[in-house]
């Protein structure tokens, strides 16, 4: 009994390795056809043909924020406002923050007063 426990056990263990192998050759093989592909690149390649959206904007300002090229987010929050105030309080402080950092305060601070009134208007959440 305990030799047949021992050959399963072997058996098991085997199946068990080539099964591990087998996965990463298909893993390896399947990488080779894929390329690493700057996303923010294409999108800003899409804004400078002339392609305006939300989404588009929101990205690009986040992508810029998240790597403190605040010039840049500045300029696609921008864009962004340009298109439209209804956004969540996030983009209005970053729109604010990259403002402040390019030096133009005043507009900053009057974003944060856009923000304050629109948020006393809303009704809360319960």
């Amino acid at each position: 009994m305990k030799k047949k426990q021992a050959i399963l056990l072997l058996l098991t263990i085997f199946c068990l390795e080539l099964s591990a192998q087998n996965e990463n050759y298909v893993t390896d093989k399947i990488g080779e056809k894929y390329a690493y592909v700057d996303v923010t690149k294409t999108y800003e390649k899409v804004a400078a043909k002339g392609y305006k959206s939300i989404d588009l904007f929101q990205k690009l300002g986040n992508s810029s924020y998240a790597i403190c090229n605040l010039d840049k987010a500045a300029k696609w929050y921008g864009e962004l406002f340009a298109m439209t105030y209804d956004l969540e309080p996030m983009y209005y402080y970053r729109y604010a923050e990259s403002l402040r950092f390019i030096s133009q305060n005043e507009k900053a601070d009057a974003l944060i007063e856009s923000l304050k009134r629109k948020s006393k208007i809303l009704p809360k959440k319960k």
